[in-house]
């Protein structure tokens, strides 16, 4: 696919819709439609990468090569129906969706999953962003591995079982990371600390845990703490703190045993 005879039209309007929107924009493809249910999200992202915006699906131009399916997972389950793409690729962005979904809109079909966070705000290196593919056929297969390669250096084949456990994992790693991040701010701005000062831990554990060393071992060797030292007093003295707090209580307790279990040898279980 050569990028100037390949228009794009991408439906959705929103964090992933943006960043693809203007990554294919960036590698040369023309962006043609932007859809949205709301007009005035669709203009904002056309606006930056020369589209038409349409807020009807009746609107939709059937010139694309490629329409992109940025929406929610809900919305991916009434969306196809309605849409008849002929011998276009048509690819949807869901971790947890099924290539299934996409069965009515045609020959063609497949999915373009990142897992990663997105942020309309946020600009991104879209070189490094792993794009995980699965496509109804080799023929579609092809066309979605040139269309991704196009814009990262990151291009793994991913099916729709593997993808559900990819985002599940995801969400460990990103939602519910940050989600502890936030409660860490939390209880230290409760007492008088600055989040700021755990800054330069954060970075290192990320550090860590994409280091070669994480590569070759399993990151439970690079797991430190009171937990895997079994600091019985230490961990006490934590949870004694933390008795107010019900869910900082037992999030403390379900990790400090998670950790034990997992890095305690077998024979001293046994």
């Amino acid at each position: 696919m050569q990028h100037a005879d390949t228009p794009i039209t991408i439906l959705g309007s929103g964090n992933v819709a943006t960043h693809l929107a203007l990554a294919f924009h960036q590698a040369g493809y023309p962006i043609a439609q932007i859809w949205s249910r709301d007009f005035d999200h669709a203009e904002i992202l056309a606006y930056r990468v020369d589209a038409e915006p349409i807020n009807q699906l009746s609107l939709l131009k059937h010139s694309s090569a490629v329409y992109i399916l940025a929406v929610s997972d809900d919305a991916l389950y009434e969306l196809p129906l309605d849409l008849d793409m002929r011998e276009a690729l048509v690819l949807h962005t869901s971790g947890s969706v099924p290539l299934s979904v996409l069965r009515s809109t045609g020959r063609y079909y497949g999915v373009l999953y990142a897992p990663q966070t997105f942020v309309r705000s946020q600009q991104m290196d879209y070189s490094r962003l792993p794009f995980c593919i699965e496509a109804s056929n080799p023929v579609a297969l092809q066309m979605l591995q040139q269309l991704a390669s196009s814009v990262s250096t990151q291009v793994y084949e991913v099916d729709s079982d593997q993808r559900r456990w990819l985002h599940l994992a995801s969400v460990f790693v990103n939602n519910f990371g940050n989600a502890l991040h936030a409660l860490s701010q939390d209880l230290l701005e409760a007492h008088g600390l600055r989040f700021e000062m755990l800054q330069p831990l954060i970075e290192m554990t990320t550090q860590k845990a994409v280091s070669q060393e994480a590569s070759n071992h399993s990151l439970w060797k690079l797991q430190t703490g009171p937990a895997i030292r079994h600091d019985e007093k230490t961990i006490d003295r934590h949870l004694t703190m933390l008795k107010e707090d019900p869910t900082l209580f037992d999030l403390y307790q379900l990790f400090s045993h998670t950790i034990q279990e997992h890095c305690t040898p077998k024979e001293e279980k046994a």
